[in-house]
């Protein structure tokens, strides 16, 4: 990986950083391209267990490169599809990564690294750094990250910041769903996603999966016959796994299930 610096423990914790901290991990299409495939690699990959999706350097992500834009510039419509496409392949990755996927946000994130954040299932950032949807400023849209942002955010909160492109703090991106927790410095921060790690090892991998698969399943529908069945065949299947059947002794015999190490 020429973009990206991958780390894992014993534990089944990879870490994920962008590493182009002399363009504020700004993306191109190496970075792009590498992404999708580390999250593809690392969602396939028993031995993991979660991931966190980190940055080197001060910003976690600035958005689109400059010399990327200047390239996109002269496109013409089916080179922008296409292009478009890697974006919203690689957002798809780690939103649809069948692991958990946790946003570790040392600095600003801007433009499609909002999507990042908002592309993660949990999401902790310090309380200084700043966001911001800026596409509107150069005469584009975040069409792109809007699916994941709408879903952290809500529409009505889309409504003002896709429009406005203005600056947002922490705390306002904690408020409004973007940021799930706030922590004082970067020290802090690795603090409670060592503790969220922990909590998340503790739990069935498979359960875990099927839970982000039920999130999206269920999300936005209709309380209806159709929905309530697809979640009675959901919670059967799942009882008759190995990994259920070993949860649920571990419980009553008030002892660690097997993928509890140590």
């Amino acid at each position: 990986m020429n973009t990206l610096k991958i780390e894992r423990d014993s534990r089944g914790v990879a870490m994920v950083a962008m590493n182009r901290p002399q363009v504020h991990n700004a993306f191109d299409e190496a970075m792009i391209c590498e992404l999708i495939e580390a999250f593809r690699d690392l969602g396939a990959d028993d031995t993991v267990r979660v991931i966190i999706i980190a940055a080197e350097g001060k910003s976690f992500c600035a958005g689109a490169d400059l010399n990327w834009m200047k390239r996109a510039a002269e496109y013409d419509e089916d080179q922008n599809r296409e292009d478009a496409g890697q974006l919203a392949l690689m957002l798809n990755a780690i939103y649809a990564c069948p692991k958990p996927v946790i946003a570790r946000v040392q600095g600003n994130a801007f433009g499609g690294g909002v999507g990042v954040v908002a592309a993660a299932d949990i999401a902790i950032g310090v309380a200084d750094v700043q966001f911001s949807l800026s596409e509107v400023k150069l005469g584009i849209i975040p069409a792109a990250i809007s699916p994941y942002v709408i879903e952290a955010i809500g529409a009505r909160y889309a409504h003002r910041y896709f429009i406005s492109a203005e600056r947002f703090s922490a705390s306002e991106a904690y408020r409004i769903g973007l940021l799930h927790d706030l922590a004082s410095s970067v020290e802090a921060m690795d603090e409670q996603i060592a503790v969220l790690c922990n909590a998340l090892l503790a739990n069935g991998p498979k359960a875990m999966e099927s839970a982000k698969n039920l999130i999206q399943a269920v999300s936005h529908k209709s309380i209806d016959d159709e929905l309530m069945e697809d979640t009675i065949e959901r919670i059967a299947q799942i009882r008759s796994t190995p990994e259920a059947k070993e949860g649920i002794r571990a419980f009553l015999e008030k002892r660690q299930p097997n993928w509890v190490k140590g």
